[in-house]
């Protein structure tokens, strides 16, 4: 009476990279990871470029290595690649104490988080009939 795994009927394979150590909150990094969501890679890779957050560089380079994973072992061709899905989750929290007044702390809180970019190939739409 286990519980029954789903089998993934489609024929697509899931190409995937994970970061698992990168150093700010998921408040901070998930409005990022939204704004890459359903792009072609490199307008992804070249809107992180531009973008003036820290965090987009780590961002970046699992994207990039998302796309030498398709490459490498599933010869996917790079201009298809679709940023499928892209989430972020908590992982530790580094806790500081710095000296407050009147010999108390004040904690600072380090947070940490994981980055999951899923890509997939675009597939070409058929057109269905004409539009002027």
């Amino acid at each position: 009476m286990g519980k029954k795994k789903k089998i993934n009927k489609s024929k697509e394979k899931i190409v995937k990279s994970v970061n698992n150590g990168i150093r700010t909150s998921v408040r901070k990094l998930s409005p990022i990871l939204r704004s890459i969501v359903g792009k072609k890679v490199d307008v992804a890779i070249r809107d992180l470029q531009f973008s003036e957050k820290r965090v987009t560089k780590d961002v970046r380079k699992t994207i990039s290595s998302a796309v030498a994973n398709a490459e490498n072992n599933f010869q996917y061709d790079i201009d298809k690649l679709v940023v499928k899905e892209a989430y972020c989750g908590k992982k530790i929290v580094m806790k500081r104490f710095r000296p407050r007044a009147k010999g108390r702390a004040a904690p600072i809180l380090k947070p940490w988080s994981t980055v999951t970019i899923i890509l997939s190939e675009a597939k070409q739409m058929e057109k269905h009939g004409t539009k002027s």
